[in-house]
């Protein structure tokens, strides 16, 4: 069997696949030849070619009736992208206990909730591919974002965990995002000489683009990863150096 990034005739759910990191994973795997569905919490503007459907990946029920859903309409569910989540900024001394209990909710509990009902079909299938979006703050400090990144480092636990309890029909895998330009990194930075600023500190020297997050998903779904599993892939650039190296 040839090996190939071609994934036509393949299915493929995106959360939060409609803007952000999320759209340019959408419009990777349309470029690969998979069909694409992508979910959100409210109705967005479809990306072109894709299609998409309002579920709250927080209630594990909606999110079942999704999986349901998209498989009595294609038929089958190849791949799983859980890319749904994200944290405002806050100090953890002062955040409630609600404010924490939301956050790791929407970046772990949501992707195993949805993982499960993934695998469900994808055992019945014989096999199938989850990517887990996670991040580099997982693995360092991160003030401001501490349950978001607690939230990440047990998303990349659970990545690892799931691959050994499901393998081998299903595959699962994680990418840890670094900075990456979205429609809101100017206004979360503060401009673009901010950006500029910290994109000078990146070895490749710029943020990634979320179509470049989405080409490292579709590797990881592709039969050219066919042995991966269990992998936490980093895409950050090259790293943030350290601070020394700037005083």
């Amino acid at each position: 069997m040839p090996l190939a990034l071609d994934l036509s005739g393949r299915v493929v759910l995106v959360t939060g696949g409609a803007k952000g990191i999320g759209r340019g994973i959408t419009e990777a795997f349309l470029a690969a030849g998979a069909t694409v569905v992508t979910c959100a919490r409210s109705a967005e503007p479809s990306v072109e070619g894709a299609e998409h459907r309002v579920c709250d990946v927080r209630d594990p029920d909606a999110v079942d009736a999704l999986v349901d859903d998209v498989v009595a309409t294609h038929g089958r569910l190849d791949v799983l992208v859980n890319n749904a989540g994200g944290a405002p900024s806050t100090e953890a001394a002062t955040a409630s206990p609600r404010f924490h209990d939301k956050i790791v909710g929407l970046n772990l509990l949501s992707p195993l909730a949805a993982s499960q009902a993934a695998n469900r079909v994808m055992q019945a299938a014989g096999g199938g591919a989850i990517v887990n979006i996670s991040s580099i703050s997982a693995h360092r400090p991160a003030p401001t974002i501490a349950a978001y990144a607690a939230a990440k480092a047990g998303l990349d636990s659970l990545t690892r965990s799931l691959a050994m309890e499901w393998g081998p029909a299903v595959r699962v895998n994680a990418v840890d995002v670094g900075l990456c330009r979205t429609e809101h990194t100017d206004d979360h930075y503060g401009g673009d000489d901010r950006v500029a600023a910290i994109e000078r500190t990146i070895p490749l020297g710029r943020m990634a683009t979320p179509l470049e997050v989405g080409h490292v998903a579709v590797f990881l779904a592709s039969d050219l990863a066919s042995y991966v599993s269990g992998a936490r892939v980093t895409c950050d650039g090259g790293g943030e150096p350290p601070v020394f190296l700037h005083i």
